[in-house]
């Protein structure tokens, strides 16, 4: 009988489990190679990550942008010409400190590895060094020839096997997965309060220049003022609805511990699920405090991979589902 245990779905192609004829790889179980079982989901924390995906550079690029057309318009048409110095101050320094935030949660989620899978782990000699019982199946990836964990999927555009995949998001040019759903959070977060923030410096200061002259609210003529403020509510509007839908739905998806993907798929209740509070917890590092809302503190409660891991090297083996032989 097989066991579940590191039963890995290949969830893109509906696989199911292995038949008895899924067992040619006879592997020998003297010959195991004692190594950590966590090496199967271990990722090099190290190294840089980046995707090279054009539409995923060119939203990001746009978000910088944008934030900073925001930046421009709320010191240099509403703030700066303002003749109440401590709105002035109190209001720019609010926004610059949410506005960075936001610009810093965007990078740790764009340059994190969001919980790839080693790439080309699929090895007769790897499976064995994970010293699996007899009767126990793991999953192949065809695409990215590695071994697939529980609850991981592959991402066409990152090319890797991402664990707790959500999403991939091109305005983050990342997955949205186990190791970076906390900065994706943050980001959307801060996107959303900016947002907001600068509406109501928009209606204060419309409401401001229609009861003083146009000409001394500002120090750009009054159709150029009336252009950037318009854009600024729209771009406002627009940011403030999306980023707060999505800052709901990954909120959602950790207290119930399951992904978008999962719950797309349908795959729901195929693992046990963690209570919220916990689930909150390991998704932002550790017990609450102010370091949930910082984009520069790692997750702290996750295992750290081991470090200097060599994965044994060999052919990959052609079989998408590998059951280990009872003999």
């Amino acid at each position: 009988m097989k066991s579940p245990v590191h039963r890995c779905r290949d969830v893109e192609h509906g696989r199911g489990q292995a038949g008895d004829g899924a067992g040619v790889n006879c592997l020998q179980t003297e010959q195991r190679i004692p190594i950590s079982k966590d090496v199967i989901t271990s990722s090099s924390a190290s190294a840089m990550w980046f995707i090279r995906d054009a539409c995923g550079i060119v939203c990001a690029i746009i978000t910088w942008m944008l934030v900073l057309y925001a930046e421009f318009v709320v010191l240099f048409v509403m703030l700066l010409p303002s003749k109440n110095l401590t709105y002035s101050i109190v209001n720019g320094t609010l926004f610059n400190i949410l506005a960075f935030l936001a610009l810093a949660s965007h990078l740790r989620a764009m340059c994190t590895d969001p919980g790839a899978v080693p790439k080309g782990n699929a090895t007769k000699e790897y499976i064995e060094s994970l010293q699996l019982k007899p009767g126990q199946v793991v999953y192949k990836c065809p695409k990215c020839c590695s071994i697939k964990p529980d609850r991981a999927h592959h991402c066409s555009v990152c090319k890797r096997c991402i664990r707790k995949m959500d999403h991939h998001c091109p305005w983050v040019n990342n997955c949205v997965g186990e190791n970076n759903q906390k900065y994706f959070v943050l980001f959307t977060m801060y996107i959303a309060l900016i947002s907001l923030h600068a509406l109501v410096m928009v209606v204060f200061h419309f409401l401001y220049c229609f009861e003083d002259d146009w000409t001394k609210c500002s120090s750009f003529s009054p159709p150029a003022t009336v252009i950037l403020l318009i854009l600024l509510c729209f771009e406002g509007l627009l940011f403030l609805i999306f980023t707060s839908v999505m800052f709901g739905t990954q909120v959602h998806s950790i207290c119930t511990d399951e992904t978008g993907i999962e719950r797309l798929k349908g795959e729901t209740g195929k693992w046990g699920k963690v209570p919220c509070w916990e689930a909150v917890q390991t998704a932002f590092g550790g017990p609450f405090s102010l370091s949930w809302c910082s984009p520069f503190t790692g997750l702290s409660c996750k295992k750290s991979p081991p470090e200097h891991v060599t994965i044994p090297q060999g052919e990959i083996i052609e079989e998408d589902v590998i059951e280990i032989p009872l003999n």
